[in-house]
């Protein structure tokens, strides 16, 4: 039996769950949905598919997903008690966007980095049904891989409360306990 990992979350801390698209950050952050604020953009993208005609392939509507993601989050921030989000924080720019708004809010940022190769992020694709094109795969990896290397040599990153990695089977184990506001 795997050990049970608990991640302890602090009243206002900001909890960023990355890692490369296909990783496991939206089922991982499903199990949490019910006990604390969760903000996962496959929310966003299911209510804006409802809206829209039937078929209506994502990269069509997937700008507005990350600019509405990104503005609940803004908005999430300056409330209350510990906020978990979903974001794949490949981009140096993200992850600084990410420090300035936990700097702004006062918000410890911590991630949590779900390392897993590129094989195994493709096949977490298409299991749920929506895969990259190639070229937009491809700027993901090249862009975490030294932001992973440094991850896993436990380097936290400027600005970082906090990271942790956790591999694919490590997350089915693994549980939040957020402080109450």
């Amino acid at each position: 039996m795997r050990e049970r990992i608990t991640i302890e979350l602090g009243r206002r801390d900001l909890l960023v769950v990355a890692g490369l698209p296909g990783a496991g950050k939206s089922t991982l952050l499903g199990r949490f949905a019910d006990a604390m604020t969760v903000l996962d953009p496959d929310q966003v993208r299911a209510g804006l598919a409802a809206l829209l005609p039937a078929g209506t392939p994502y990269r069509y509507y997937r700008p507005v997903v990350h600019v509405w993601q990104r503005i609940r989050v803004a908005r999430a921030a300056f409330g209350r008690g510990p906020l978990v989000v979903q974001e794949p924080s490949t981009r140096a720019t993200t992850r600084a966007w990410l420090v300035a708004l936990g700097l702004v809010t006062r918000r410890p940022v911590r991630m949590l980095w779900l390392d897993v190769t590129a094989e195994q992020a493709i096949r977490g694709q298409h299991s749920r049904g929506r895969v990259l094109r190639r070229r937009s795969f491809d700027r993901h990896v090249r862009r975490a891989a030294r932001f992973r290397e440094s991850l896993l040599a436990q380097q936290v990153p400027a600005g970082w409360h906090s990271a942790q990695v956790l591999t694919r089977s490590a997350a089915d184990t693994t549980a939040l306990v957020g402080a109450a506001a």
